[in-house]
């Protein structure tokens, strides 16, 4: 059993679930539409077009369980936000407004129930911008957030496209941190079984959307936004010189993206789940070490479970630790 570590981390990447979700009751049934059925013991299987999407344990929406982990984890704070798969960018658009509705009123239950202990990222339907927009509005205003989450594409369009940038500067406007996470990337190039989606989609995908904000100039035309990645950027650090070096060799490249893309990175955040110490190191030299941000993908089985040791074994300087294990989620979380 890993000894129990100080609680003073702050977790910006742990998702959750609803312990059921709403029926929907237009007919005939959405296609898409997630419920809940009984699995074993703690657990339930999450039902999409009458297929199981993943198997949970009640961590997923039990506050005092969750709360019972963070101890041992070298927490104090973790910031919840939707299962990706919940974004239902897919959905129409006013049964998407509904579900992500339900969806973040559970999230404010869970953060009420946490005696400061936990924090709420929203989700809105991002393939209607006034329904999105809308939803922004009342996670701030009403349901006191630190911001939201978004996927790393809108049904195929990237974040960085200009069709987003109503979003964005409402986002930024409002305070708002925009934590960004992979979701359904292409994996026709990939064989083997469904969970390589996790382990070898999402790095990609995610490094791409990150390259996506710094090709469309996002921290040049919104320069107040708090925007963060996934999957410590996913490849976007092994990106990021290819882009730097072609951007003196073709000018067609230069002309599109005349901010440094190695400036424009190290004015965004990433989370620090990469599982490995060496990587870590690299994105702090990469990014900054003021950019990066504890993330464990909590509480699904593929997470960081000791993400506060991870930092201390990478980083001897009692400084840096601290600004990755709490400083520098503070200030993407707006609290610094």
């Amino acid at each position: 059993m890993t000894p129990a570590q100080p609680c003073r981390g702050i977790d910006v990447h742990a998702h959750v679930l609803p312990a059921r979700f709403p029926a929907y009751l237009p007919e005939p049934a959405l296609p898409g539409w997630p419920s809940m059925a009984d699995a074993h013991a703690c657990h339930r299987h999450v039902m999409i077009d009458g297929k199981i999407y993943r198997t949970v344990s009640d961590r997923c929406w039990d506050p005092a369980l969750r709360l019972a982990d963070l101890q041992a984890m070298g927490l104090d704070l973790q910031v919840l936000s939707p299962m990706p798969e919940l974004f239902s960018y897919w959905l129409p658009a006013p049964a998407a407004n509904e579900l992500l509705r339900y969806i973040n009123d559970q999230i404010a239950e869970m953060v009420a129930a946490s005696d400061g202990h936990l924090a709420g990222l929203g989700a809105v339907p991002l393939q209607d911008m006034d329904r999105a927009l809308a939803e922004l509005h009342r996670v701030m205003t009403e349901l006191g957030f630190a911001g939201v989450e978004i996927g790393s594409n809108i049904n195929g369009r990237p974040i960085g496209h200009p069709d987003f940038a109503p979003f964005f500067a409402q986002a930024a406007a409002l305070n708002a941190a925009v934590f960004v996470h992979a979701v359904r990337p292409e994996m026709g190039r990939v064989i083997g079984p469904g969970p390589l989606q996790q382990a070898l989609g999402y790095p990609s995908e995610i490094g791409l959307a990150a390259a996506s904000c710094i090709t469309g100039q996002l921290m040049t035309r919104h320069p107040a936004l708090r925007i963060a990645f996934s999957h410590g950027g996913g490849t976007l650090g092994l990106l990021l010189p290819r882009l730097e070096q072609a951007c003196h060799v073709f000018p067609a490249i230069r002309d599109a993206v005349p901010t440094s893309p190695t400036a424009a990175a190290r004015r965004m955040f990433y989370d620090s789940l990469v599982f490995d110490t060496a990587t870590l190191r690299h994105l702090t030299g990469q990014f900054g070490d003021t950019q990066i941000m504890l993330g464990t993908d909590y509480p699904f089985n593929f997470h960081d479970r000791t993400p506060v040791a991870r930092v201390e074994e990478a980083f001897g300087d009692q400084a840096v630790r601290d600004r990755l294990t709490r400083g520098n989620a503070s200030r993407f979380l707006g609290r610094a």
